[in-house]
């Protein structure tokens, strides 16, 4: 079993800057990928960033390449999303997730991640 909380969510101004964090416990050493998705109501969950960190690829969505990173701390068992030149419609609720089976690429579909964080919200002011 894997748990996943993240935090660093909050209110931002446009061109402003956040971090999440997202931090693993228990058997942490069987995550292959860490991804992050977000999700408006009424939309579908949508991939943002992951990373695999057997291979050590990162994959991102078009919409933020460029203007987040995704980062690991092995010491602290977490993962960091930077997310700068944040827009309005990067409005959402951010959620960590990860996959504990081998993989070479970085999936960017909902169902093939295992274990999800409870999610934190981010909100993006004009």
């Amino acid at each position: 079993q894997v748990q996943l909380v993240e935090s660093g969510g909050g209110l931002v101004q446009a061109g402003g800057s956040l971090r999440l964090s997202c931090t693993a416990s228990g058997r942490t050493s069987s995550i292959y990928v860490t991804g992050w998705f977000r999700q408006v109501p009424g939309k579908e969950r949508e991939f943002v960033a992951g990373g695999n960190w057997n291979s050590g690829r990162t994959s991102y969505s078009d919409s933020v390449k460029g203007r987040f990173t995704i980062s690991r701390d092995n010491v602290r068992n977490t993962v960091y999303l930077q997310m700068n030149s944040l827009k309005p419609e990067d409005t959402a609720v951010y959620y960590c997730t990860a996959v504990t089976r081998h993989r070479v690429v970085v999936p960017s579909q909902p169902a093939e991640y295992d274990y999800w964080g409870q999610g934190t919200q981010v909100t993006v002011s004009s």
